[in-house]
């Protein structure tokens, strides 16, 4: 048979090769004397079938070729050679667009990738039409077969996230204080930082000091308001309850809050917000009332993102290595898949305070250098910050 393109004549060849057959679930069951619901949960990794059958049935299932090839080699080298990732901050946050979490993957991947691994972003919503829910981490890890997990964002009370403690699935938390025979978890010094903030606006003549604090439930957040709280109290200066005002890590929530703080009879002259999206909030609440940051307000922020250098002022703000709690995350749990024995320590990861505009601190300024605890150091930016 031949046809015509652009005036060139194209031949095809008379036959074609034959498709090539795929076996199927229930030619394994057959081979392998069980039901498919016993092949099935063979593949899925329950381990309530016997290692007799479970070995008939992979023996079987490689007779017959059964199953793409990645899932051969899993079912072989009973590894898929794949880290299961969770990334929640609720259904109404977008997650994944969050500067902190975009920094943490890149060195997650990174990390993940140089053991010979590849990275699977977890779906968290319901797979119904309405969206409303969130999926079972557990079921997605022994769906996909992922020879370990890595959670970001979750709230530590989760019951998914025992589960997944309670499965012996090798498991990392990211600023979330997992722990079990398989578990445990990579986070910045949040109380360090924190405490570090405060001793600088103290320096700089700050007394009436508040915070934006993230949700208590998660590690970052309890811990950045324990570092306020304590520093407070190392220095002499009194708490007021109305200085602690509880966001979301979100610009929104930094906004509203600020806003609230400067209702206040008494409002603050200097706020530290627990991330840099709720400081930039903050600064936004600042603008509309009128108010020149840092001379009527001096802001704070945590995380360093990339955008707080390109703030107007650039924002002051606590540097945690972001791209390192990946990369940190991914060595520790790849020691626990290699080493099956072996829990690794909770690793906690230094921060810096980075001085830029937004705190109205110069060279001239009386009392400007901040105490230095290791591992946190100070940096400052340009001449000025």
């Amino acid at each position: 048979m031949t046809f015509a393109v652009g005036g060139v004549s194209v031949a095809l060849p008379k036959t074609f090769p034959e498709e090539v057959k795929t076996s199927t679930i229930h030619e394994v069951a057959k081979l392998s004397g069980v039901s498919v619901s016993t092949v099935s949960r063979v593949f899925n990794g329950y381990g309530d079938v016997s290692a007799a059958t479970r070995q008939r049935v992979l023996a079987a299932a490689r007779s017959l070729d059964y199953a793409p090839s990645a899932a051969a080699r899993t079912l072989v080298g009973r590894r898929s050679q794949l880290i299961g990732v969770v990334l929640f901050t609720g259904l109404d946050h977008p997650d994944i667009g969050h500067p902190f979490f975009q920094d943490v993957l890149v060195g997650l991947k990174h990390g993940i990738g140089a053991g010979g691994y590849d990275v699977l972003l977890f779906a968290t919503e319901r797979p119904d039409s309405d969206s409303n829910g969130a999926h079972s981490y557990l079921g997605r890890a022994r769906h996909h077969r992922v020879d370990g997990v890595v959670l970001m964002g979750v709230d530590h009370d989760d019951p998914e996230v025992a589960q997944l403690v309670e499965a012996d699935v090798p498991l990392i938390g990211v600023d979330l204080d997992v722990s079990g025979p398989r578990a445990s978890y990579v986070s910045s010094d949040n109380v360090g930082g924190a405490r570090l903030a405060v001793r600088h606006l103290h320096g700089l003549g700050h007394r009436r000091i508040a915070t934006i604090a993230g949700p208590e439930e998660h590690k970052p957040g309890a811990d950045r308001l324990v570092g306020y709280r304590a520093e407070l109290q190392a220095l002499g200066i009194e708490r007021h309850p109305e200085y602690e005002q509880i966001g979301d890590w979100y610009t929104g929530s930094g906004e509203r809050a600020m806003q609230t703080l400067l209702g206040l009879p008494e409002p603050p002259t200097a706020v530290i917000a627990a991330s840099d999206l709720m400081a930039v909030g903050a600064m936004k609440a600042a603008r509309d009332a009128g108010l020149d940051v840092p001379a009527d307000l001096a802001v704070v922020g945590f995380d360093d993102i990339q955008l707080a250098s390109l703030l107007h002022p650039a924002l002051t703000t606590i540097h945690q290595d972001k791209v390192g709690l990946g990369r940190a995350a991914a060595r520790a749990l790849l020691e626990q898949i290699e080493n099956p024995e072996v829990t690794p320590a909770a690793l906690t990861l230094p921060v810096e305070l980075i001085i830029r505009a937004s705190c109205g601190w110069t060279k001239e300024a009386v009392g400007a250098t901040t105490i230095t605890r290791d591992p946190i150091v100070e940096r400052a930016e340009g001449g000025e910050g």
